[in-house]
């Protein structure tokens, strides 16, 4: 996961933000409170410059609230959720989703027509069966019927989403997972809490999500550094972001998976084979200006051939890094707009 650090070490290669608001460092004398807890089955973490009469308990509630808020809507992993309210639908029925549901379903439809199905919110089915679901982990990966069956019963085309009136049609059997999507706009969704508050200078980590407003009290940025993995080249400089304004989501095959009979087999699902990726994309990181952006294009460029990905990137502007699999270990590949950052 990315880590947030104090200053960036001599030899390291730093990424900064084209162009910085103006008006960005703190009042004098602000300190530095954090608070963190729990949400969405993984950590979250506050750092910011305190502000007159809100204390960290006061700041962490806001963040514990908003986080809250996904879950309800968005965790299949409960039964009295919206999405899994949705998901027990019967066929032919319109759902009327709460806004930040219909919110992360608009933009999750939009990105799976951009992608070509390669983000696809309709997996559910898929998930459960690979053991990366709310039913729990399997011994074994499932037979090529199930996952025809379950491919059968998925795909975002088979949906139809009125925006005007947040109603989204259950065409029979099929499951939503916003797994690759969810977390980073619970990053986006505290932010603003936090900055309807009056906060303007924090750094905010859900589950290896971060968001970086204004500066630290010191007048640094906020440093956050990419995180290295075994096998990347030995005197490849270290990457180390100045999150200003900014989101970075970072995805990989490392972090949750099944492993049979020796292989490694990743929780990110290539939505068009209903089986994990064998893209060869180890690690990819994002920076965008919304998490929830960032967090769906980490899981588009990890199902991807790393020359789809990066074009894709390239066409779509995004500020992108990839580690990718070779005989030679990991090799990283960067976006020119990833690039422009570091020059």
């Amino acid at each position: 996961m990315p880590g947030a650090g104090s200053r960036p070490a001599e030899d390291a290669r730093v990424a900064i933000p084209l162009q910085l608001p103006a008006g960005l460092a703190p009042e004098p004398g602000g300190l530095t409170l954090e608070a963190s807890g729990r949400a969405m089955g993984v950590a979250w973490t506050l750092r910011a410059v305190s502000l007159p009469g809100l204390p960290p308990h006061v700041l962490g509630r806001v963040v514990q609230q908003a986080l809250d808020q996904v879950v309800q809507e968005m965790s299949p992993w409960i039964p009295d959720t919206a999405i899994s309210a949705y998901n027990r639908a019967a066929a032919g029925e319109w759902v009327v989703l709460p806004g930040a549901f219909a919110q992360v379903m608009d933009c999750g439809l939009g990105l799976a027509e951009a992608s070509d199905g390669a983000f696809d919110p309709t997996l559910g089915r898929l998930t459960d069966l690979w053991g990366f679901g709310p039913p729990g982990p399997v011994d074994s990966p499932p037979s090529a019927g199930a996952v025809a069956e379950a491919l059968a019963a998925s795909g975002w085309r088979r949906l139809a989403f009125e925006r005007q009136g947040r109603r989204l049609l259950q065409p029979g059997g099929l499951r939503l997972d916003l797994s690759g999507i969810a977390k980073g706009f619970a990053v986006d969704h505290a932010a603003a809490a936090l900055r309807r508050v009056g906060l303007r200078h924090f750094l905010l980590e859900v589950g290896g999500e971060l968001r970086g407003e204004g500066m630290k009290a010191d007048g640094q940025p906020w440093w956050v550094a990419l995180e290295r993995l075994e096998g990347e080249a030995p005197g490849q400089a270290p990457l180390v972001l100045a999150l200003c304004g900014q989101s970075v989501a970072t995805s990989g095959d490392y972090r949750r998976f099944l492993v049979h009979e020796g292989q490694r087999l990743g929780h990110t699902l290539d939505p068009r084979t209903g089986r994990p990726s064998q893209s060869g994309v180890a690690c990819v990181s994002v920076i965008h200006q919304d998490a929830m952006w960032a967090d769906a294009w980490c899981t588009i460029l990890s199902v991807l051939t790393p020359e789809e990905g990066l074009a894709l990137a390239q066409a779509e502007g995004l500020a992108a890094r990839l580690l990718v699999s070779s005989k030679r270990g990991l090799e990283e590949r960067l976006t020119p707009a990833f690039q422009a950052l570091l020059d």
